[in-house]
């Protein structure tokens, strides 16, 4: 894989401040009509219309957390054809559940993402771990009975 190109980095910036500021506008342009979803916890085609009505829910779950800030670390990029590009992104997440003792938790995701009518659009998403457990063993969040 080699480093992401400016307009991959430029996406994943934009995402990474639409999380900070819940701007459902670009999420909207950032997800394809439906995509696929994959986690630890399995797959599922999602809408994006039912994804925007939960991403305001799971913003106030992991403010809840502490998380105070989510940075892409590093991207890399794997062009598939002409319309699609793969996307390897780790990020760091900074929680601050207890002032004064930041935890920073280091994560990744796999994207691949579709160009349309000009712009990119994320097709596909693996979530490499399960954030919600994850926040529970560091003690962010009560473990689920």
């Amino acid at each position: 894989m080699a480093e992401a190109s400016k307009e991959i980095r430029e996406f994943f910036h934009s995402y990474a401040e639409a999380t900070r500021s819940l701007d459902l506008a670009f999420f909207e342009s950032a997800y394809g009509d439906t995509f696929m979803f994959a986690s630890p916890g399995g797959a599922q085609a999602v809408r994006r219309d039912d994804f925007l009505k939960v991403v305001p829910k799971r913003a106030s779950f992991f403010r809840a957390a502490g998380l105070v800030s989510s940075e892409v670390c590093r991207l890399e990029e794997t062009g598939l054809d002409e319309t699609h590009t793969l996307i390897q992104t780790h990020w760091s997440l900074r929680f601050e559940k207890d002032p004064g003792r930041p935890i920073i938790e280091e994560t990744a995701a796999t994207y691949v993402l579709r160009r349309h009518q000009g712009a990119w659009q994320i097709v596909f998403q693996l979530d490499h771990q399960d954030l919600t457990k994850r926040a529970q063993h560091l003690g962010l969040l009560p473990a689920s009975g």
